[in-house]
């Protein structure tokens, strides 16, 4: 499948910005089933400098610095990605999740998709009795790190509610498993957070999530959906295999991969800091087309 990705973010100042810095992470990867095919972003204002790096975890990210006063800030970043991938079979046969935590622990090596580096806690994702308690559930002695993990994913969908009103990105992760209410992010943290408990390691994808509108009603656009959801290490073997808590789904053709991170903080699209008052209003828009 070739999808065609628009991702407009914009932001309005009720008083003029002078200065801005900010750091982009809008160019979907290569690997883990899919290629990217072309990519494109423009600013406006235009950006006094743009350079390109690429981060611990392979993230390309572009930082950007503004130096026009202006109320209105533009990013829209424009990408072709083809996606081949099989979604993984949950009652399928797999190590033991006490095998898969302590080989984990003994990875010799230190690198971005080294299991070791995804075992502990992070910034957004502290690791909780509570939750780790609500993930043992999951994992009987001696089951399979596939079946365990998919268990999890099930419940989260079942016990949580979406709930676009009741989190903020600040909103900690104690507050949205005692409401059990949030965002994709949300649930996304909360199953990260129980697996690192158990010592398995998990790990933060950013994306996109094509939609599919009701049978007779049209498309519309805009309403496709930055996405997150959950990568686990699965053995030597299986890999890194993805889990979707927000809808119950392992990852196939409908999931384009954005970041790879710890938690939301190593992969947001845009971040950065500005000099101005008063405030700020963020709108996103995001189109996945499916080209053939």
């Amino acid at each position: 499948m070739i999808y065609d990705i628009r991702h407009v973010t914009s932001y309005s100042y009720e008083s003029p910005v002078n200065f801005a810095r900010c750091s982009l992470r809008l160019e979907p990867r290569s690997g883990d089933g899919q290629q990217l095919i072309s990519h494109s972003v423009e600013i406006r204002p235009r950006p006094a400098d743009r350079t390109v790096r690429r981060d611990f975890f392979g993230t390309h990210t572009e930082s950007i610095l503004i130096e026009t006063a202006h109320r209105n800030l533009r990013i829209d970043s424009r990408s072709r990605v083809s996606v081949s991938r099989k979604a993984f079979d949950r009652a399928a046969p797999s190590p033991s999740w006490e095998d898969i935590r302590d080989v984990a622990f003994e990875a010799a090596s230190l690198g971005p998709a080294s299991p070791v580096g995804y075992v502990f806690a992070s910034a957004l994702v502290p690791v909780q009795a509570s939750v780790t308690a609500y993930a043992v559930a999951s994992f009987a002695p001696g089951g399979g790190i596939l079946s365990g993990a998919a268990d999890l994913m099930r419940r989260i969908r079942n016990d949580f509610r979406y709930d676009p009103k009741a989190t903020v990105i600040s909103t900690p992760l104690r507050e949205v498993f005692e409401k059990r209410h949030g965002v994709c992010q949300d649930f996304a943290h909360v199953m990260i957070a129980g697996l690192r408990g158990l010592g398995l390691p998990a790990a933060y994808v950013s994306g996109y999530l094509r939609t599919v509108p009701p049978p007779g009603q049209p498309r519309l656009q805009g309403a496709d959906a930055t996405h997150a959801w959950v990568s686990v290490w699965c053995g030597a073997e299986l890999g890194w295999v993805g889990f979707d808590p927000t809808n119950d789904i392992m990852i196939e053709n409908d999931h384009i991969i954005l970041a790879i991170g710890r938690d939301f903080s190593d992969v947001s699209p845009v971040d950065g800091i500005i000099v101005g008052s008063r405030k700020q209003k963020l709108g996103v828009a995001v189109d996945v087309i499916p080209v053939d």
